[in-house]
């Protein structure tokens, strides 16, 4: 029975160190793998640093060739030490899996596809002034499954990266320019065409407001009350300091005192129709 066991050790020890030359090439091979993926990634994301892609999606991109070159790492492992079979069923049963799971998470599975998509494609960047699904902000930070902006309240909100893929999106600062206007009411015995022009004047002068596009300027249309002019400007969608609202005040502002120092009646309750009221006439009968 001792001999019969020592046998069997010896047995399987002399398989074992059979074994160890292929075990050991085995484990170069995969960690050679590693190594080349962890390059490969390397080199994606310095090319990725060059571009305008977010930082969030070097992260994503890193992480990704290195899972991939990780699981190529296993199983060329596992068929290099005899477990061929073992290696197939992983990658089938893996394959199996990512269904399972996706039909498991579809909706982060779609958020997480979109923002690949996204990440080559993408319509805006950081700081740009985006509209989607009614909601508009500021972007504040690009991530694979959402992005963050924040409203003109001062609300933070996450649109989805589906939503932003598949939903009509505005972008008003793709290319560093916004325009704001105003309207503006007149009497219709005033002079429009002068009103017109100290509009162009005053907005031209008002800070924040661009040369090139210039100032334009036009009567919108005529209502019961008074003539509606409408005015239109250009900022610079970059800059923080001077929003579109802050400038459009200003210079809405400086519209109403120059008008009104011009001697312009700018208020939408003019009435310049004439109004008759019924009159009681009492006729005393003389005898």
């Amino acid at each position: 029975m001792t001999e019969t066991l020592v046998d069997s050790f010896l047995y399987e020890a002399e398989l074992f160190l059979e074994f160890i030359p292929r075990l050991l090439i085995a484990l170069v091979v995969a960690l050679l793998i590693y190594l080349i993926g962890r390059v490969i990634g390397s080199g994606v994301i310095q090319v990725l640093k060059r571009s305008s892609m977010p930082e969030a999606y070097h992260t994503y991109f890193r992480k990704l060739i290195s899972g991939v070159a990780i699981f190529i790492g296993f199983v060329t492992f596992l068929n290099l030490i005899g477990y061929s079979t073992l290696a197939a069923s992983l990658v089938a049963g893996g394959g199996l899996t990512a269904v399972m799971l996706g039909f498991a998470f579809k909706d982060i599975g779609e958020n997480f596809l979109a923002g690949f998509f996204l990440a080559f494609s993408r319509p805006f960047n950081t700081d740009d002034v985006i509209e989607s699904g009614g909601i508009t902000g500021r972007v504040r930070s690009i991530h694979l499954r959402h992005t963050h902006i924040r409203t003109g309240e001062g609300c933070d909100v996450f649109i989805p990266s589906a939503q932003l893929f598949t939903k009509p999106l505005h972008n008003y600062t793709l290319d560093g320019l916004r325009r704001g206007g105003f309207t503006v009411g007149i009497d219709y015995a005033d002079d429009s065409e002068s009103a017109l022009q100290i509009l162009k004047e005053v907005t031209k002068s008002t800070r924040g407001v661009l040369k090139s596009p210039g100032v334009g300027t036009s009567i919108k249309g005529f209502t019961p009350d008074y003539v509606e002019l409408q005015v239109f400007f250009w900022i610079n969608a970059k800059d923080q300091e001077l929003g579109l609202a802050r400038v459009r005040t200003v210079a809405m502002n400086a519209c109403r005192i120059k008008l009104m120092e011009s001697g312009f009646t700018i208020s939408a309750d003019v009435k310049t129709a004439i109004e008759l009221s019924p009159v009681d006439v009492l006729l005393d009968k003389k005898a």
